[in-house]
């Protein structure tokens, strides 16, 4: 039995009692056996020395488009509408297999780097099985689909557009193979894109298959107000009213964005259950708004965060997430609206009831998988340390470059800054060749 041990560690629970203790941790093949000062467990392969380190629940992000890493750079400075038709949807349609790999494996090794260990990811159109094969490799914790796009348009690349009955068989076949895949690690979400690229047929499907084989929805909505009016202008209602009538809206969803609600979606969402991915980066630089996340939480609508992509971002670091998701409500909420205990709840035990395994992941408690992070903050940054809260020490204060381990399933996919289930070079240099080869498919400069 694979057996290590992390000593001397001040460790962030996040349990229900959200307790703070200075111990080691003892992980048994993928999870936390047992906890506490001075462990004495007998013989062990591995022992880790955390002595001035702070051990954390790995980060759970909602949202995510590992297909878009490679375009990192290339989205900047538009709104969504323009951002999707005029740079994002071309270079999706440009993908190949070899390219689609590479771009999930330059965004997964990033999230691993940044402490984050489990995500909620939406694909592309085409050749997913890629993204899952980097998902497999990577050895990151990951609920990923297809997108779905069967709604004609003009706007829309040929090789984005697709018939109903093709993308929810195609989505069935990824389900039925990686559903499950490594003890679970690696579960199907439907995603389909938003209400805008969807026909009505393909919304109800999915809402019965995501019934049938209990899985999560994945998709966005309420993200810009000129969507909403064009949700609005072909279907009369507002988006997450017309997620709701068509019976979509219910704790397997998990919706992207949510920033222009009113009063009745609000209420939809909280009791139908939907879970919300809160996207601060990619919200203010898209200059789509600010979600009125401090009143949903409030109300006990569920609330997690994510990075979305890396072209509307430019980065996928939760770091960057939680100190802009509690700053951005202080000037129209006051100090107290989103604090960092607040925050830090939403990236990791949040986001583990958004996925539905919060009794798996989201905290360091005995019996769950060990899935955590453990972070430097003995640096300039974060001194002084004495009689801070170390929750505000890590929203605050700490960076993605604090993080030195990032363990999954008890394995270890990094430590002290070295990769260990990808090769960092290879990643970078095939993901130059990768972006070259898609822009020569395309007009983009």
């Amino acid at each position: 039995m694979s057996k290590l041990l992390i000593k001397n560690a001040q460790i962030v629970t996040m349990n229900n009692a959200e307790e703070i203790i200075h111990g080691d941790i003892l992980i048994e093949r993928d999870r936390i056996a047992a906890i506490g000062p001075d462990l004495d467990p007998g013989p062990v392969d591995r022992v880790i020395d955390a002595t001035n380190r702070t051990v954390i629940p790995g980060f759970v992000q909602t949202h995510i488009h590992l297909c878009q890493t490679l375009f990192r750079g290339k989205g900047d400075d538009l709104e969504l509408m323009d951002w999707l038709r005029k740079r994002i949807w071309p270079l999706e349609a440009s993908h190949d297999e070899e390219s689609l790999y590479y771009s999930a494996m330059l965004g997964i090794g990033e999230l691993i780097a940044s402490g984050t260990t489990t995500i909620v990811d939406m694909e592309t159109v085409r050749h997913t099985d890629s993204a899952f094969q980097a998902i497999a490799k990577s050895g990151i914790r990951a609920l990923s689909g297809k997108v779905m796009m069967d709604r004609k348009s003009s706007d829309i690349p040929a090789a984005l557009q697709e018939e109903t009955a093709d993308s929810i068989q195609e989505s069935v076949d990824l389900l039925e193979k990686w559903h499950g895949h490594d003890n679970g690690r690696i579960q199907y979400a439907f995603s389909p894109r938003f209400v805008i690229s969807c026909t009505k047929q393909l919304l109800t499907e999915v809402r019965d298959l995501s019934a049938s084989y209990n899985v999560k929805v994945h998709t966005h909505a309420s993200e810009n107000r000129g969507e909403i009016e064009i949700v609005q202008a072909e279907t009369g209602m507002r988006n997450v009213v017309y997620l709701d009538h068509i019976g979509l809206a219910n704790e397997r969803l998990i919706l992207a964005h949510a920033i222009w609600l009113d009063a009745e979606e609000k209420r939809i969402l909280r009791e139908r259950g939907v879970h919300v991915s809160h996207c601060p980066g990619s919200n203010l630089k898209l200059a789509s708004g600010i979600a009125e996340t401090p009143e949903l939480l409030h109300t006990n609508v569920s609330v997690s965060l994510g990075a979305d992509g890396a072209p509307c971002n430019n980065n996928l670091d939760m770091f960057n997430e939680m100190r802009l998701a509690a700053l951005i409500q202080k000037p129209v909420h006051g100090p107290t609206s989103m604090d960092a205990r607040t925050v830090f709840r939403m990236a990791t035990i949040g986001g583990a009831r958004a996925v539905g395994l919060a009794d798996q992941i989201g905290s360091l408690e005995v019996g769950k998988k060990a899935d955590l992070a453990i972070l430097n903050l003995y640096n300039f940054h974060t001194f002084p340390s004495f009689d801070v809260d170390p929750i505000s020490r890590i929203v605050y204060s700490a960076t993605r470059a604090d993080v030195e381990t990032t363990i999954i399933d008890g394995k270890i996919l990094m430590h002290q800054g070295i990769m260990v289930t990808l090769d960092k070079d290879i990643v970078l240099r095939e993901s130059d060749r990768a972006i070259k080869r898609l822009l020569s498919r395309t007009s983009i400069a």
